[in-house]
């Protein structure tokens, strides 16, 4: 697949697809956030507000984006946008990550062309899910299966190619 305007999803999911409670992540895996960071830098990130704020400042070497509802909402380092439409239209022909929330990812899941996902060998207490993964749109063309001994549980990088 062609990598221009390519947008990616870039989640991590539990087992019971699971990415957050009270707006914060419920697990610690330092190698996950090792692959988003190689994943993300130097490309546009698309995320909601509640993410941003979560995250607390934006991510270095990335352009930023956030999508509020609030159109008076400004922080530096940061291009603010009222809607998925106008983010979007933001990295036309570029290649992009959106990073969360489930609100966006939910929205901008049928306009995606790749999910970049960590599945978490493990259910932890969520309030915030990913979208089902379709076997009928995503086809995986990726798994690295890997062991945290530091947490005790498996995880998996797995990549998901929209079927044509």
């Amino acid at each position: 697949m062609d990598n221009k305007g390519l947008i990616s999803i870039v989640v991590a999911m539990d087992a019971e697809r699971g990415i957050g409670i009270d707006n914060t992540l419920p697990w610690r895996l330092k190698e996950d956030m090792a692959h988003f960071k190689r994943t993300t830098t130097g490309h546009p990130v698309i995320m909601g507000r509640k993410t941003f704020d979560s995250i607390g400042k934006p991510l270095p070497n990335r352009r930023n984006i956030v999508i509020t509802r609030n159109p008076q909402w400004r922080h530096e380092g940061v291009e603010a946008v009222t809607s998925v439409d106008a983010a979007l239209a933001l990295v036309a022909n570029l290649p992009a990550h959106v990073i969360g929330g489930a609100q966006i990812y939910a929205e901008v899941l049928p306009r995606t062309d790749r999910l970049i996902v960590t599945e978490i060998g493990r259910t932890f207490q969520c309030d915030a899910f990913f979208p089902p993964i379709d076997a009928g749109t995503w086809k995986e063309i990726s798994r690295e299966q890997h062991h945290s001994a530091e947490n005790g549980f498996d995880y998996a990088f797995v990549t998901y190619d929209k079927v044509a």
